[in-house]
């Protein structure tokens, strides 16, 4: 997807040439890039900012009755019985003894089918993903800085929500709808919040609740999601800041292609292939952003553990946020 689609529009590499990389600053071997900043002193930080014990999930579900959010190329999940009271009725299932009976299903879903985390080498260019690895190591499995890594160490962190769809009066952002790292500061600064270093950034555009409302085939129908576009100033000030997530109601945390440059998904690749930050799509946010702006509270405790798939690209999660 990072590919030159056109001798008028530059390579990935050519647009990115002379940005910052995080490679190698937590060593040769480091599969979960920017999370290192969420040490300790971090964790006890997002600890801190807990003030009313609220509790949010942010998942989407999996296997809604009006489909799946995700990128339309991947598949929808599927769910099956594969022990019910059916069998027991049927004589195909012996009931156990003293009479218990139970139930039994299989799922089949893309990793990236839900609310998910992407692994650091999910995307890359120039034949080299996070860190500096090959790309010929994502072959038949992901030997390197695959999911796994971030899932058995964990998300904890000082979380921070800017909601730019209220921020610009509106229930969501728009088709194509762009935002950059100024307009995140005019929103926090709007929502009375101060982004910090080392927070993990959560950024809502409506997307999620959108789908829900629109319904699947609207909105996906000519689908151009809004969301952050590349700059060198923008990925300067995350490196800047030392953001170790990124988390957005999006599919791709990005409009998908640079309206500027034409590259796609350049984020993917200054940011999560150069910087090591972690990115995670597809969360829902509706119902904390509304919280939120009731009650004024922006910052608060944010945990996250990705399923651990060995290999995998990506895994599904289900964020829990404190207040």
């Amino acid at each position: 997807m990072c590919d030159l689609h056109n001798k008028n529009e530059p390579s990935t590499k050519q647009l990115l040439d002379g940005l910052p990389k995080n490679w190698g600053k937590w060593g040769p071997d480091d599969e979960v890039g920017a999370l290192n900043y969420l040490t300790e002193a971090e964790v006890l930080r997002g600890v801190a900012s807990v003030r009313q014990g609220k509790t949010f999930t942010l998942q989407v579900q999996i296997g809604h009755p009006g489909g799946d959010p995700m990128w339309p190329a991947r598949n929808p999940s599927m769910r099956f019985n594969t022990l019910d009271h059916s069998h027991y009725h049927f004589g195909k299932q012996p009931e156990m003894t003293g009479g218990a009976a139970y139930c039994d299903d299989v799922i089949f879903m893309q990793l990236q089918g839900s609310t998910q985390y992407d692994a650091l080498g999910h995307a890359w260019y120039d034949n080299q993903l996070w860190n500096g690895y090959d790309a010929m190591s994502t072959v038949g499995g992901m030997a390197k800085a695959s999911v796994l890594a971030i899932a058995e160490r964990g998300v904890v962190g000082r979380a921070v929500l800017i909601d730019m769809a209220r921020h610009r009066g509106k229930k969501y952002l728009g088709r194509g709808e762009t935002f950059n790292h100024l307009d995140l500061l005019a929103a926090a600064k709007a929502q009375g919040v101060t982004i910090e270093k080392r927070d993990i950034l959560i950024i809502r555009t409506g997307s999620m609740g959108a789908f829900y409302e629109y319904g699947k085939t609207e909105f996906f129908k000519d689908l151009v999601e809004p969301g952050l576009t590349y700059s060198r100033e923008l990925v300067e000030w995350f490196h800047a800041m030392e953001i170790p997530n990124l988390v957005t109601d999006t599919i791709a945390n990005e409009v998908i292609t640079d309206p500027v440059s034409g590259v796609q998904i350049p984020l993917h690749c200054a940011l999560m292939r150069n910087l090591g930050i972690a990115f995670t799509e597809i969360v829902l946010l509706e119902d904390l952003a509304a919280d939120c702006a009731d009650d004024g509270q922006w910052k608060f405790l944010y945990t996250a553990a990705p399923l651990k798939i060995v290999g995998g690209s990506g895994a599904p999660v289900n964020p829990v946020v404190i207040k």
